[in-house]
């Protein structure tokens, strides 16, 4: 593992993106896991393009933005996944504690960032 963070984060976006997209595609052909598989491949995949964007930010204050994108994406995919759960069309739960995870990291990004906004 590396010792830049940046790095670590962007590889962790990347490797959910990976499992977003094998729990997709291991769902079953019906109405409702094509419908919600759809916009779990949207927005459990953007994440790492989104902070792919926030890294070339132009200011804070468009980091910050891009940030809050990367946010609601991975809120987003956490509440597709635990309806999925829920409908016992997803077993492995451990793409729902890394959204968790995940969601718990860019929460204190963004407050990081804020303060460092506001000196």
């Amino acid at each position: 593992m590396s010792g830049n963070r940046t790095y670590d984060l962007e590889e962790r976006l990347i490797n959910y993106a990976v499992q977003i997209i094998e729990v997709v595609e291991s769902l079953p052909n019906t109405k409702t896991a094509v419908h919600l598989g759809g916009q779990l491949l949207s927005s459990g995949t953007s994440p790492a393009l989104n902070y792919g964007e926030a890294q070339a930010a132009e200011s804070i204050r468009d980091f910050i933005h891009k940030m809050k994108i990367v946010l609601k994406e991975l809120r987003e995919s956490k509440i597709n996944l635990t309806i999925l759960e829920r409908r016992n069309l997803l077993s492995d739960l451990s793409a729902i504690n890394e959204s968790n995870e995940l969601i718990a990291i860019f929460n204190k990004s963004i407050t990081t960032a804020k303060k460092r906004s506001t000196t």
